[in-house]
């Protein structure tokens, strides 16, 4: 919302039994949310400023509707928002260490840990309906079909504790036909994790384990050896940890991992799980922690917003609905742009939330691509509007900076892909509310744009020009901004030969390090065949927090396509990885000189 409000007091009182609550007294018409998980939020408002809210990106001419002051309300008014739980399912090839980070988030996040496995022991030992049902086909050596496990597996969702704590749904479904019974139930989590391991690990984590027949407890000879050379001497192999029985069932179950995916593909996250327990679990903690906190958003939201302005708003990664097709049509359509700059807007907001104060967005759509002849300036001026809009309607105030002419006399210019960009922000159209020379102002780059006003800088697509650096210029603006958050869109920070054709060299490795100090809150880049932009092969995609996630474009009958996620990375890619992910190998098999893929030089 335009309104600020300078100064708010908060006084917190925890009472004795959850959920606990979070008074807010304040001095303008802001809401404070809670930031636990469980916990309901009380707002007591008191002479409210008039609000003019400005609604979220509506198109690429009408950004934001028309507001109506809101009447003075008589009195206090008090508010009530209770959040929901969190809802997980994790899936995990046998030895993928499923089981460990189940614990892990139990204990963390206190969700009730719910598998078929201990269901169906508990039910048959129980007596009850289902559990009779399931015992006469476990008797008969038969698998117990798909609706008695279904049943079992809603019934225990139903229960008071998985509705006030949130569920943690383990291993389940594990087929297409199972995850379309859960779906029209209408039981579907806030996000699926699959946790993602090499085959070669399975199989060594599979064939060392041992089974402690005394105490139950499981043992691998190398990662987790016994305690003592008694309880070694003991110890077993189970039947089915055999290298043969492992490849079996590691096959079966990709096969239904794969089928499984297209249900859960919108809140699909993978996580790489071929390192220490505790490396996996830091990468599961903040997934979750931030689900957590965007239902809390949610249910703010919810409460007090129009479910119309809801849906274009959230930020949460649950929104993201995969790749758009046909990006090489050009120009593209209104839906497309508005789709790149939300998801752009949603990454953004999440690492701001987050406390990050160097962030950088890299998009390299078409249209956005200074490389290719279909490259738009308006598009990229839309995309800063967006961004700029949008903090401004949470009473932040904005600098959008555009860096003016670089060199003297005869060499002053600036770089084509920006020439003409601080005339086209000053035409645009930034509402009817105000917002221009209020909450934002248009300014260069450089420490005397830094007023004490200012609480966010937008710099829009910095770069080096032949012979002259913005590196500077850069860096003494954002020692000015200090902890205030500093946005870079699109930059190209690379040194550049000088007029004479000589490299700059004098300070350039200080100069990359602090290019380098920026950090990725959004990353997109179509991939292509070395030397081509067309066909397009597939997509590296990276929005904070979560990793970077390699999709392969795939035809599909009568002219349509579609992306498939391929891999995830906890650090960007380079050109052998997605090589190798495109070709199927694996990550660790030693890398070839050249490789079958070839991607657009310069990319990485």
């Amino acid at each position: 919302m335009l309104n600020h409000s300078p100064t708010c007091n908060h006084c917190k009182n925890v009472p004795s039994a959850p959920p606990t609550w979070n008074f807010s007294l304040h001095s303008s018409s802001f809401l404070s949310s809670s930031s636990s998980p469980s916990s309901s939020s009380l707002s007591i408002i008191s002479s409210p400023l008039p609000q003019q809210h400005l609604s979220s990106f509506r198109g690429s001419r009408q950004y934001y509707s028309k507001s109506i002051p809101k009447p003075k309300p008589k009195g206090m008014k008090v508010m009530c928002l209770q959040t929901e739980p969190i809802k997980v399912m994790i899936s995990g090839a046998p030895a993928s260490g499923k089981g460990t980070q189940c614990e892990m988030i139990v204990q963390k996040f206190g969700l009730v840990h719910i598998s078929t496995g201990d269901l169906l022991r508990t039910e048959v030992s129980a007596g009850t309906e289902i559990g009779n049902k399931a015992k006469e086909y476990m008797n008969a050596g038969r698998l117990v079909p798909d609706e008695i496990v279904t049943a079992m597996v809603t019934a225990r969702i139903s229960q008071q504790d998985a509705k006030e704590k949130g569920w943690l749904l383990d291993g389940y479904p594990r087929s297409y036909a199972q995850a379309q019974s859960l779906e029209k139930l209408k039981i579907r989590p806030d996000v699926y994790i699959v946790l993602d391991v090499l085959d070669a690990i399975l199989v060594d984590r599979c064939i060392g384990r041992r089974l402690d027949p005394v105490t139950g407890k499981i043992y691998h000879l190398k990662n987790f050896p016994p305690e003592s050379d008694e309880i070694k001497a003991r110890l077993v192999t189970r039947p089915d940890d055999t290298e043969q029985k492992v490849k079996s069932r590691l096959q079966i179950y990709k096969q239904n991992a794969e089928a499984i995916l297209s249900t859960y593909l919108d809140i699909l996250s993978k996580i790489d799980g071929n390192r220490p327990k505790e490396v996996i679990f830091k990468d599961v903690d903040s997934l979750l922690s931030q689900v957590q906190k965007e239902k809390v958003n949610t249910t703010k939201l919810g409460k007090s917003t129009p479910p119309s302005v809801i849906r274009e708003s959230l930020s949460t990664q649950e929104n993201w609905r995969g790749i758009p097709t046909k990006l090489n049509n050009i120009p593209h359509s209104k839906e497309i742009r508005e789709y790149f700059y939300n998801d752009v807007l949603q990454a953004t907001q999440r690492a701001i939330n987050d406390g990050k104060t160097r962030l950088k967005v890299e998009i390299s759509i078409p249209e956005l691509n200074p490389e290719m002849d279909v490259y738009r300036i308006g598009t990229l001026m839309e995309l800063v509007r967006v961004l700029a809009l949008t903090f401004a309607d949470d009473g932040k105030h904005i600098k959008v900076c555009v860096q003016g002419s670089m060199g003297e006399g005869a060499l002053a210019g600036m770089p084509l892909q920006i020439a003409g960009s601080r005339k086209i922000l000053e035409f645009m159209d930034w509402g009817d509310y105000g917002a221009m020379g209020t909450f934002i102002n248009i300014g260069s780059i450089g420490a005397k744009e830094v007023s004490e006003e200012d609480d966010i800088f937008i710099l829009v697509a910095p770069q080096n020009a032949v012979g002259n650096c913005i590196i500077d210029d850069l860096r003494a603006m954002t020692d000015a901004a200090a902890n205030r958050p500093v946005i870079l869109v699109n930059p190209r920070l690379k040194d550049l030969p000088a007029s004479s054709g000589i490299m700059q060299t004098m300070g350039r490795d200080k100069r990359l390090e602090y290019a380098a100090s920026f950090e990725n809150c959004y990353h997109f880049r179509l991939l292509y065949y070395a030397g081509t932009q067309y066909p397009i092969m597939g997509a590296l995609r990276m929005s904070y927090p979560y990793g970077y996630e390699l999709y392969k474009r795939m035809d599909e009958p009568s002219r349509k396509e579609k992306y498939v996620i391929l891999s995830t990375f906890a650090e960007r890619p380079n050109v052998d990885e997605i090589n190798d992910a495109f070709e199927g190998k694996p990550r660790n098999q030693a890398k070839k000189a050249s490789g079958f893929w070839g991607f657009l030089s310069g990319v990485f």
